[in-house]
């Protein structure tokens, strides 16, 4: 038995599985502490390495592999994650933050560096390490609804120069460590690095546009195709020697045009997120010397307070800066500053390298005492910079999307409706089908309109196959019964029966034949069990795939016993007032009153309010519709529990989906998800297409 137990920290399969165990129940229970669940990722690499139980060996190739892999898909998944349409909207001053946030964090470390007598290419490494950001606290102004102020939109954007700038003098530092440093040599690897850069951006953008084209819909060799090209980055970049974090990044952003947002991009952030990134702070917590950290922290303190402090008042000055520059409210400075505080990703990984770069003479690049500073700085910041942005963002005013002069009403889809509206209704449960069909048919009529039942009979290649024969037959009485329904409406319709391998591609391919205005799907519980998660649901693939508006619907009663209605509305975007222009649509067919529920946050001040609701009646004075609605706003920090809460008072509720960053399920915020999975009432899921 002991030496089992004692074999147990080189077997890759025990490994990987106790790895597995950390990830699944660690973060979730240091997130009920108020702490980042990467904290507890963190202490499990201290408690199982060498410093604990000694069941993780930091030394063995599978920790090694899987470490590298997590840090290589971190750096990936941040060049992913950066909006390059809204960086081109704000370019110059992107640029222009992103300049002062490098700039002046690069030279306060620079200056702590040689504060403490460490070389100039060590130095000038802190300075790198303390120069780029992490948007850590971005889902906090996105839940706001503030992320098009233009702050918030220049932060964003300067991410990109920040990364790139830091990786870049990463790449240059450690060429310089390993020796045999010139001119020459310097001007020879600049070089190789700005060719393999242009092969990397150029080409891999090229390749994956058409790859992406040629390939359609096949999202599993698209998902690999962007694995191999991440991969093939980083083989690229130890071939001309510079850091594989840095070709991970550059092919995040090469392969961003072609990715866009669809759900190949939430498979690879779902699988990066919850499987090989968590790996790479577990490896950070097995490189975690405790003795060492201890002794840094008694005899090294100055060291470690003049990084922290010196990185907290460099970014905010950088932020101050440019806020004086381009006369941007105090407000506005502070969002920024805090937004471009916290030190996780870029941060991280490069301190990695530059601590694991030995040279010829067995020098580190950056010692022990810099790594245990940089982690200290990762609590701090990641911990301080989502606090401050909670406290400052919700003051910032709301955009006004949609008073902009060049954003004309159709785009917006504020135009009348056609004369012709049509309806898809697919039909699946008979159980439910009656009050679908009853909703289509009011919105189909009330509208002049037609509806297109549609029945599809799940296939693959042999069409004499008996249990085919046996569907065609099932789907032809649910089509007959349908028809029966919509003549008590007196609603024109249409049924169709196809056959189809891909039942949500098939729904789609039938709105698009038949020129759908909107499609309206029942509401299934299997929509938000685990393996709609892990793998996707039919609706989820239909929001993707679908070329007009999707409602999901779970009706508990005869639509036209609708009355009152319920809306909430965060803020004023495109999206928000198509979602009320189709709210208007039921209200329209049931003569109904339409409330808007606005939860805000409590410090929200009243000026912010009133500017919110004057703008929310010009707005929706735009519609073509003029059905009666009422606004009611209520101060709370919970909207899913005040939602829910007044809900109880309506007899359908309409809520507004948008994606989530996992791989599957119905594409809904976590608010909208908590209100799902709590509402009493008849609820409708309403979503524009994917774009």
């Amino acid at each position: 038995m002991p030496a089992l137990l004692s074999a147990l920290p080189s077997n890759p399969l025990f490994t990987f599985t106790l790895l597995l165990l950390v990830i699944l129940t660690l973060p979730p229970l240091f997130e009920r502490l108020r702490l980042p669940g990467l904290v507890g990722l963190l202490f499990a690499g201290v408690v199982l390495g060498r410093n604990g139980f000694q069941w993780l060996d930091p030394d063995s190739e599978s920790i090694g592999l899987l470490s590298d892999i997590g840090k290589i898909y971190l750096m990936f998944v941040a060049g992913l994650e950066i909006d390059l349409v809204e960086f081109k909207r704000t370019r110059n001053r992107s640029l222009s933050f992103g300049l002062s946030t490098f700039l002046v964090p690069m030279m306060v470390g620079t200056g702590v560096g040689r504060l403490f007598n460490f070389g100039w290419n060590p130095s000038i490494l802190i300075g790198s390490l303390m120069a780029s950001h992490t948007l850590l606290a971005y889902p906090i102004v996105q839940r706001l609804g503030v992320v098009k102020r233009e702050a918030v939109m220049i932060t964003v954007g300067a991410t990109i120069f920040t990364d790139i700038a830091a990786l870049l003098v990463l790449a240059v530092c450690l060429a310089i460590h390993a020796g045999n440093f010139s001119a020459g040599t310097l001007i020879l690897q600049l070089t190789a690095l700005a060719v393999y850069s242009f092969v990397v951006l150029v080409g891999f953008d090229w390749a994956g546009k058409a790859y992406f084209r040629r390939t359609g819909d096949e999202q599993s060799n698209q998902f690999l195709f962007v694995l191999l090209a991440v991969f093939l980055a980083a083989v690229g970049a130890q071939i001309i020697n510079v850091e594989q974090i840095v070709g991970a990044f550059l092919a995040g952003l090469a392969v961003n045009d072609a990715v866009g947002n669809g759900p190949v991009k939430e498979k690879i952030e779902f699988l990066g997120s919850t499987l090989f990134i968590p790996f790479f702070f577990v490896g950070m917590g097995l490189l975690l010397d405790v003795p060492a950290f201890i002794e840094t922290i008694r005899f090294n303190f100055p060291l470690m307070a003049a990084i922290v402090l010196g990185l907290i008042g460099a970014k905010f000055l950088a932020a101050f800066i440019v806020q004086k520059i381009f006369r941007y409210s105090w407000v506005e400075g502070m969002v920024m500053g805090s937004l471009s505080l916290p030190q996780v990703a870029a941060t991280l990984a490069a301190a990695v390298a530059a601590y694991e770069a030995i040279n010829g003479a067995g020098e580190r690049l950056i010692n022990v005492n810099v790594l245990n500073s940089v982690i200290v700085l990762m609590l701090v910041t990641s911990i301080l910079g989502p606090l401050l942005t909670a406290k400052f963002a919700p003051k910032l005013p709301l955009p006004k999307t949609f008073l902009e002069p060049e954003e004309s009403a159709p785009e917006l889809g504020l135009e009348p409706l056609p004369n012709l509206f049509t309806i898809l209704l697919p039909l699946a449960n008979p159980h439910t089908l009656e009050n679908l069909l009853e909703m289509a048919a009011l919105l189909a009529r009330d509208k002049g309109g037609g509806l297109v039942p549609l029945a599809i009979a799940p296939a693959h290649v042999h069409m004499d196959d008996p249990q085919l024969t046996e569907n065609l037959e099932q789907k032809q009485r649910l089509l007959e019964q349908s028809v029966i329904l919509a003549q008590k409406y007196r609603v024109a319709t249409n049924p169709l029966l196809r056959i189809d391998d891909d039942v949500a591609l098939g729904i789609s391919r039938a709105a698009k034949e038949n020129n759908a205005n909107l499609i309206i799907l029942g509401w299934s519980e299997k929509s938000a069990g685990l393996r709609a998660r892990l793998f996707g649901s039919l609706i989820d693939s239909v929001f993707w795939s679908a070329h007009c508006p999707v409602a999901v619907m779970r009706l508990l009663d005869r639509p036209q016993n609708f009355r009152r209605i319920l809306l909430p509305l965060k803020n004023l975007s495109p999206q928000s007032l198509q979602t009320f222009h189709f709210t208007q649509l039921i209200g329209g067919a049931n003569q109904a009153q339409i409330t808007i529920l606005h939860v805000c946050d409590r410090q929200t001040p009243p000026e912010q309010l009133a500017a919110f609701k004057a703008d929310l009646g010009e707005l929706l004075a735009q519609s073509p519709l003029h059905t009666p609605y009422q606004v009611k706003v209520v101060n709370h920090e919970n909207a899913a529990k005040v939602i829910v809460r007044v809900s109880s008072a309506f007899d359908l509720v309409v809520l507004r989906s948008f994606r989530r960053r996992t791989a599957g399920g119905v594409a809904v915020s976590e608010i909208t998800d908590q209100v799902i999975h709590n509402l009493d009432s008849s609820l409708v899921l309403f979503g524009e297409p994917h774009s």
